[in-house]
């Protein structure tokens, strides 16, 4: 009976691990994307054909002072970060100093739109 009990209990603890999913992309100021993302013109039609994103990854650069993080992946999609990813992500920031686009990899698990975060890197 115990070693039952003992393999079921392994079998839960085994399968919440694979449920971490892996992203990489941007890391950005998330409120400063929001609102970018949010500044179109009510009448356009083609919302995406006059998009920068360039333009709007470099605006939103994380700095020193950024409190909530998100990571804009390729294809343009946005994920905010937990509470936890978000102090990962501000040191990461204060540590690297760079003036780029910062390319993070992040592990964790998507609950809407915004990830609990096990761990995020630095890429480039």
């Amino acid at each position: 009976m115990r070693l039952t009990i003992r393999l079921a209990a392994l079998f839960c603890l085994a399968s919440a691990l694979g449920f971490a999913e892996n992203w990489s992309g941007v890391l950005v100021d998330s409120k400063c994307y929001a609102a970018e993302e949010r500044n179109v013109n009510p009448s356009d039609t083609e919302i995406w054909v006059d998009r920068d994103r360039g333009f709007e990854l470099r605006y939103c650069h994380p700095k020193a002072h950024t409190k909530s993080f998100a990571i804009v992946q390729e294809n343009g999609i946005s994920l905010k970060l937990d509470s936890a990813g978000d102090a990962k992500a501000a040191e990461i920031v204060r540590t690297s100093h760079q003036k780029q686009d910062l390319f993070v990899a992040v592990t964790g698990e998507e609950d809407r739109n915004t990830v609990l975060v096990r761990s995020i890197s630095k890429i480039r």
